[in-house]
C-alpha cells in the first residue's frame, strides 16, 4: 500500500486519482507530479515501484499539503476575523462570503431552516 504525506493512497485507483486522495493535491497538480516523474498517469498505485513511490514523495516534499495547508486556510480565515473586513464577518456568522443571495439559497452555510412565528399576513 502507497503510504505518501500521512494517507494511504486506495490501490486499485489510477495514479492521477489516486494521488488526488491527498489533501491539497487535484487533478491538474497530480499531472503535473507524474509528469515531473515521468510516470504515466494510467498506471494504477498497486504497480508503482519503490523508485517512482520515492520519486513522488520527494516531489511532494516541495508542495504544501495535508496539516501544514489546513492549519494556514484557518489562520488566513481568522486573519480575515480579527481584522474584521467583510468576508471575515461573513466567515464569523456562517453566511456565503462571495456575493451570493441569502433570501432563496445558501443553505449549506445556513444550516436548517428555523420556522419563525407570525411571518404570515
Amino acid at each position: 500500500m502507497a503510504r505518501i504525506a500521512g494517507i494511504d493512497l486506495p490501490k486499485n485507483k489510477r495514479g492521477v486519482i489516486g494521488l488526488t486522495y491527498i489533501f491539497g493535491i487535484g487533478r491538474s497538480r497530480a499531472k503535473e507530479i507524474l509528469q515531473k516523474c515521468g510516470i504515466d498517469e494510467n498506471i494504477k498505485v498497486k504497480d508503482w515501484t519503490d523508485e517512482q513511490l520515492a520519486a513522488i514523495r520527494s516531489e511532494i516534499n516541495g508542495i504544501k499539503v495535508e496539516g501544514a495547508l489546513r492549519s494556514e486556510i484557518q489562520l488566513s480565515i481568522k486573519r480575515l476575523m480579527d481584522i474584521g473586513c467583510y468576508r471575515g464577518i461573513r466567515h464569523r456568522i456562517g453566511l456565503p462570503l462571495r456575493g451570493q443571495r441569502t433570501k432563496n439559497n445558501s443553505r449549506t452555510r445556513k444550516g436548517r431552516r428555523k420556522t419563525v412565528a407570525n411571518k404570515k399576513k
